[in-house]
């Protein structure tokens, strides 16, 4: 294989990550846990966040604090396992993403 013919390899592995993470970025992740429902975007950042009133006993403020917490990290986890199932195939290039 020539130079040209990798270095074009090359561009197009870079557009097909690129591509892949902006559809990522765009997709919405919903974490939960008992009463609480989170969402997330593809890039982490909180989106929206659901509490059932009627589930909630008004005087349990730090169960409802922990639950958000599960929420999140479900939705993060939720993230992470898209990432490496869209990324994973271009193999772990450090300091990409």
């Amino acid at each position: 294989m020539n130079m040209q013919a990798m270095l074009r390899q090359a561009q197009q592995m870079q557009k097909d990550m690129l591509k892949a993470k902006d559809e990522i970025d765009k997709t919405e992740f919903t974490g939960e846990s008992s009463f609480v429902k989170v969402t997330l975007m593809g890039n982490k950042t909180v989106k929206q966040v659901e509490i059932d009133a009627e589930s909630l006993d008004k005087d349990d403020v730090e169960a409802l604090e922990d639950m958000l917490v599960v929420a999140i990290n479900d939705a993060q986890k939720k993230i992470d396992a898209e990432t490496e199932k869209k990324m994973g195939r271009f193999g772990n290039i450090p300091g990409l993403f």
